[in-house]
């Protein structure tokens, strides 16, 4: 008998005919969001969950199904995923790291761009028969080139943005929980290490790349774009609840910041609607790493971690170390 999984989402043809050789499988291929209690129901009787971030999978689901083994999630955000209920309950929990690192990277600098260079304000006021005449300062913004980029978070992908950098002739400064080595520091475009409150108030383009916890929850809140120069820019590529994202709509109205560019908010996909009467800020549903051979990749990740986990090996991106799993 083969292991039974749950697919939660519908995912590449390709990657449910490569889990079929292995697993018992059943999959969402009608792409349903399912309620917590539906999700229950699917899980029951199953080994494996095959999840993505709009599944919250909770110590009330391990509960309910003791048989479930391992939870593989095809992100490398895992904030949906209770791990310390998951160890407790002797269930492998995985994620799909670096698979994305350059994809992000190049996304994080298109929302850069565009923010700062009033790409998507400009391109609704052409389409809406504004466009009469050239003005001196129709769509004037600031300069991406020679300025200051500050990078919250740099990890993996925060050092990709930085090394992509050095064509635009940039001072990079950073923030993280610890210090990289001065090697990673010369790659990364001779990154420099500084204070939360010195790169905000330094910095002419702030981006966040930090992943979310309890504590970096509101890591931007009123208080930390007040000392943001007027005329900076701040993205926000990691992950929603990273910013508080009522002050920052307060501050984008008041133009207390020129602009800002985001791919992820709170409570998405049902993101504040107070965003969208602004003209200054630019908007994606999460889609960074929206390539087709990088989305491949991650599905191909977790099935990998899945296939490891339930034949009895260490998946290859194993969140909870400790865990002492089912066999």
């Amino acid at each position: 008998m083969k292991p039974k999984i749950f697919v939660a989402r519908a995912v590449f043809p390709e990657v449910l005919e490569r889990l079929a050789q292995h697993f018992d499988v059943e999959s969402n291929q009608e792409d349903r969001i399912f309620t917590a209690d539906e999700l229950m129901e699917k899980v029951r009787g199953k080994d494996g969950l095959f999840s993505t971030p709009s599944e919250p999978v909770t110590a009330a689901l391990f509960a309910a199904n003791p048989q479930l083994k391992a939870v593989c999630n095809m992100a490398v955000g895992y904030n949906n995923i209770d791990v310390a209920a998951a160890t407790q309950a002797g269930v492998q929990a995985t994620n799909t790291p670096d698979v994305l690192n350059e994809t992000t990277a190049d996304f994080g600098w298109a929302l850069l761009m565009a923010t700062a260079r009033r790409v998507t304000e400009s391109e609704h006021w052409l389409r809406a028969g504004h466009w009469k005449k050239w003005s001196y300062d129709s769509f004037t913004g600031p300069d991406v080139h020679g300025s200051t980029l500050g990078i919250i978070g740099m990890g993996r992908i925060g050092q990709a943005i930085a090394r992509r950098s050095m064509g635009f002739d940039m001072n990079v400064i950073y923030h993280n929980r610890s210090q990289l080595s001065p090697e990673l520091e010369a790659r990364a475009n001779k990154a420099r290490y500084v204070g939360k409150e010195e790169l905000l108030s330094t910095a002419d383009h702030v981006i966040l790349v930090l992943p979310y916890s309890k504590e970096s929850h509101h890591t931007i809140k009123a208080a930390d774009i007040a000392l943001m120069k007027p005329q900076a820019t701040l993205i926000n590529l990691a992950r929603g609840g990273i910013v508080d994202d009522a002050a920052l709509i307060t501050a984008l109205r008041d133009k207390k910041i020129a602009a800002a560019g985001l791919d992820v908010f709170e409570n998405e996909p049902a993101f504040n609607p107070g965003f969208l009467g602004l003209s200054n800020v630019v908007l994606t549903p999460h889609i960074a790493s929206a390539s087709t051979p990088t989305r491949l990749a991650m599905a191909n990740c977790a099935a990998d971690n899945l296939i490891a986990a339930l034949s009895g090996k260490t998946p290859p991106n194993l969140l909870n170390r400790d865990v002492q799993p089912k066999r």
